[in-house]
């Protein structure tokens, strides 16, 4: 039996796990994220099981190979977490989930800015303390308005279908525009300026790393209420913050934070030293942070465990590898970043390494 080293374990991790396992493979969970100082822990697997926030740089891939692990698997979606030069090089496979539940996330951002607009948080604090006053909860009918979607794969269409079942304008920006989508598609400056609400719903790649900035937020109209449930390395948070502070910006719902991975998933209610963009953020009274939570739905942890193991047995059982994500195939020229279906070099369903 092939074990398996699961890093950065919480307790609904092991529950949907153990559940969909069945005794498939040994799983040894560590509380702690994979990292470098956290290799030893692999000692003895067959392969290794990591989340969103774990950093893994050369130096890990390298120590993982050392340990005879073969295979890195990623249980999430996005992969800019991981040296793909150095896994090509070093020949480690590296396998995700792409999709675990589209409607987790969509739904997430939606609620992030309902609540927002109908300052639910607000409201819910104040009756708590038997204050039943109005003033100040003051929102606006989201009917009628337009929503500006940036990205429009699984989790941009479900949220643009969800705006338009509230009678919102939906327009779209994709630098791979799906034509059978029935999207009204705009250029990226004309969402900007036309958009009441934001949401972002795209990856995070060199090319839309800060897409959000200071240049792009002064495109906007004022008072735009911005969302981001994909990545935080997509907004520059001190721009972002600058936006709140002077009134161009109405509101911001974020599910993710640029340096979200030595803060997030953990409790340090009791640590005085915090990070202090992220503390000016959270201390806003037109601001929501939730803690990268909108994928966890009972269905998308369901979904996770069941496709991170399947991407296990296709590997250990020689099968083609749907699910691979490498370097080559990252660098297939007009490719969308991660397509492996555009990949010329594959090999019997895998991509071939050096």
């Amino acid at each position: 039996m092939q074990k398996i080293a699961f890093f950065d374990a919480k307790p609904y991790d092991r529950e949907s796990f153990d559940r969909v396992n069945n005794g498939r493979y040994e799983i040894k969970y560590f509380e702690t994220r994979l990292s470098e100082a956290a290799l030893p822990l692999a000692d003895g697997c067959d392969a290794v099981c990591a989340f969103v926030n774990a950093e893994i740089n050369r130096n890990v891939i390298e120590g993982l190979v050392k340990r005879g692990i073969k295979i890195l698997a990623m249980r999430c979606a996005g992969y800019n977490n991981v040296d793909f030069a150095a896994a090509y090089e070093l020949g480690l496979t590296v396998v995700r989930v792409p999709a675990y539940s589209p409607y987790a996330v969509a739904e997430h951002a939606m609620a992030l800015l309902m609540t927002l607009n109908r300052h639910l948080h607000k409201a819910a604090a104040r009756t708590r303390d038997y204050n039943f006053s109005l003033v100040g909860l003051t929102g606006f009918d989201l009917h009628g308005k337009t929503a500006g979607v940036i990205g429009t794969g699984k989790i941009g269409r479900v949220f643009c279908d969800i705006c338009k079942g509230l009678g919102m304008r939906v327009l779209a920006y994709d630098a791979y525009p799906n034509s059978d989508s029935g999207l009204e598609y705009v250029d990226f400056d004309t969402l900007l300026a036309k958009s009441d609400i934001i949401s972002l719903h795209c990856p995070l790649t060199p090319a839309t790393h800060h897409i959000i900035n200071h240049e792009t937020i002064s495109k906007m109209k004022s008072g735009v209420v911005f969302i981001n449930t994909s990545r935080g390395g997509l907004v520059d948070s001190d721009a972002l913050l600058d936006a709140l502070r002077d009134g161009k910006l109405g509101g911001a719902g974020l599910d993710v934070y640029e340096e979200e991975s030595e803060w997030f998933y953990e409790d340090h209610s009791a640590i005085t030293k915090q990070n202090k963009t992220l503390s000016l953020l959270v201390s806003m009274p037109n601001v929501i942070v939730t803690s990268h939570q909108a994928f966890l739905t009972h269905e998308a942890l369901s979904n996770i465990a069941v496709t991170t193991l399947d991407n296990l047995d296709a590997y250990f059982n020689g099968a083609p590898l749907v699910n691979e994500i490498c370097y080559r195939c990252i660098g297939d020229a007009g490719a969308p970043q991660g397509n492996v279906a555009l990949c010329s070099k594959r090999c019997n369903g895998r991509c071939q390494k050096k």
